[in-house]
């Protein structure tokens, strides 16, 4: 993992993550069946990391460019608050979802793995990527995971931005069965 300075600071004050989701949620790889039907693969960690923002508090979001059937499911199973598909501006989108909400940008970080994703990461409090982004991504993201998109990224990014918020350890003990 790769964080700037003012990473955990920023990851404070978030109360609103807006993800990509091919190259972010999954591994960016698309299979295509003979019926010309669409799959991706998501990560149960990834996913069990947002539950662990949402019972904190987070609101989740999605933009995405692509329009996907699997990408509703997804989302729905995880109960993000908002979905947005097909979107061309993503920076634009970030802010109108943050205004929805009565949210700062500043209160937003975006998670984004390549180019389209720049503008929405320039907007947001704090910019994330995944670890195997191309580098002129990476470069400008305040944290940046370790872990490959698809395999544990957006996890290590949850548990990032509960620690800096001083949340980790009661959401653990909630699981672990202890109190703090």
């Amino acid at each position: 993992m790769r964080a700037t300075a003012d990473a955990a600071r920023r990851a404070a004050l978030v109360r609103l993550v807006a993800l990509d989701v091919d190259g972010t949620l999954t591994d960016g790889r698309l299979f295509i069946g003979p019926s010309s039907e669409a799959m991706k693969a998501f990560s149960v960690r990834d996913g069990f990391g947002l539950t662990l923002l949402r019972e904190a508090g987070v609101k989740l979001v999605i933009i995405t460019a692509r329009q996907s059937a699997i990408v509703e499911t997804r989302a729905a199973e995880l109960r993000f608050d908002e979905v947005r598909q097909g979107v061309k501006d993503k920076a634009a989108a970030l802010r109108e979802i943050c205004t929805r909400f009565g949210l700062g940008v500043q209160q937003a970080a975006y998670v984004g793995d390549d180019w389209p994703d720049l503008r929405a990461m320039a907007l947001a409090g704090l910019a994330a990527s995944v670890a195997d982004a191309p580098e002129a991504v990476r470069e400008r993201a305040h944290w940046v995971s370790s872990a490959p998109a698809g395999r544990g990224a957006v996890r290590e990014f949850a548990e990032f931005v509960l620690q800096s918020q001083q949340r980790l350890e009661a959401a653990l003990a909630r699981y672990a069965g202890r109190t703090t």
